[in-house]
């Protein structure tokens, strides 16, 4: 197939999406009557459309624009910003409530602010709908936010090496380590608690999370303290405005 043929093809292969699984993170008006939706999709990542006429009163898809409902949805377009053409349901609705909602308003902040656009994360969406699930039960609520942190900058490519430090030693349970964002963990004194270069803690609350074992009250205290660091050094100067909602519940 000629170069010219192959992007033909892909042209005409973006035109039109169909039947794709996707979840509605964040919606804002667009001029008099649409909106824009940030869509986390299976197969394309986080996709921006406009739903045209969905803040009308009569809108068939306004009902649709609900976070945590696993939709099919349906767009076309080539530039940044799609048309949104069809949603439809393709689960079972799933109610949080509650802490477990903010939470949920949580996972769709952490997205939109750290997903870059068109950018594939099979993956994340699959542990994305696990994790909605989880919280569902309303149990553990700290836990789960801190699995998904984690398995989140992970699967984007964000080095977060929890077994061995920076020499490519294995980490010992018993020492306390500083942990700095990009390169890991280093020996450290015995002192714990933020620093201007890192976090210090427990090599022991390093092997809990690669287990993904939080049962530990210092794991989970360390564990927080360690991925507010490095959601604060990758997000930038911008604070999530839901983690300042679950930090005034003092859980989370």
């Amino acid at each position: 197939m000629s170069s010219l043929t192959t992007k033909r093809v892909t042209s005409q292969a973006i035109r039109r999406i169909d039947n794709q699984p996707v979840y509605v993170l964040h919606t804002y008006p667009f001029k008099e009557t649409s909106l824009v939706v940030e869509l986390f999709s299976k197969d394309f990542g986080r996709v921006a459309a406009v739903a045209k006429g969905a803040r009308r009163p009569r809108s068939a898809m306004r009902g649709m624009l609900q976070s945590f409902q696993t939709l099919s949805g349906a767009w076309s377009g080539k530039n940044e910003l799609r048309t949104l053409h069809s949603l439809d349901w393709s689960a079972g609705l799933l109610l949080l409530q509650g802490e477990a909602m903010m939470c949920g308003f949580y996972l769709n902040e952490l997205l939109l602010r750290l997903l870059p656009r068109e950018d594939a994360h099979e993956d994340l969406f699959d542990y994305y709908t696990q994790t909605l699930q989880t919280l569902m039960t309303a149990k553990e609520l700290a836990n789960t936010l801190r699995k998904f942190e984690l398995t989140m900058l992970q699967e984007m490519g964000y080095a977060v090496p929890l077994t061995h430090d920076e020499n490519d030693l294995e980490i010992d349970p018993e020492l306390t380590y500083c942990y700095e964002a990009d390169y890991g963990a280093k020996l450290s004194g015995t002192s714990l608690g933020t620093h201007q270069n890192g976090v210090q803690l427990l090599g022991k609350t390093m092997v809990d999370m690669a287990q993904g074992d939080y049962r530990s009250a210092r794991t989970q205290s360390q564990s927080k303290q360690l991925m507010r660091y490095l959601l604060a050094h990758y997000l930038g100067d911008k604070p999530l405005h839901t983690r300042q909602l679950l930090i005034d519940l003092q859980r989370f």
